[in-house]
């Protein structure tokens, strides 16, 4: 079974297929009305519905056809705010969010914890030489 799908693209490409370079570059985007066996190829892929039970989703029929009445339109595209991901969201749902972006940003927090934590370590350990 081939199906459409509607997604976000940059020139000639979807970047709903995975295109990371391309969707980290990009700042306008496209949306798109494509097969799915183009944007995904031999890719595994899977439907995410994944927020179904935090959020009532739209029906079926009305995500459709508003994703079919966006496509041609041109859209601001920023990985960490408006993103592929963002834009689902928005359509199933009507919240615009990005659980790649929170995840993201919550271990470059952590680490960047752990990266002072360590530094004090050390900047203890050598005062307490300094002073032996």
């Amino acid at each position: 079974m081939n199906s459409r799908i509607v997604s976000l693209g940059e020139g000639g490409i979807s970047l709903a297929g995975g295109s990371s370079f391309m969707s980290s570059v990009a700042d306008r985007v496209i949306v798109k009305k494509e097969w799915l066996c183009d944007v995904v190829g031999r890719d595994l892929y899977r439907v995410n519905n994944k927020h179904d039970d935090e959020y009532n989703p739209f029906p079926p029929s009305k995500i459709v056809q508003w994703a079919e009445e966006l496509v041609g339109q041109e859209f601001c595209y920023s990985l960490t705010s408006k993103n592929c991901e963002h834009f689902v969201n928005e359509l199933r749902y009507g919240v615009s969010r990005s659980d790649q972006v929170r995840d993201a940003l919550t271990a470059a927090t952590i680490s960047g914890v752990g990266l002072i934590a360590l530094s004090a370590g050390v900047m203890f350990s050598r005062n307490k030489k300094q002073h032996q």
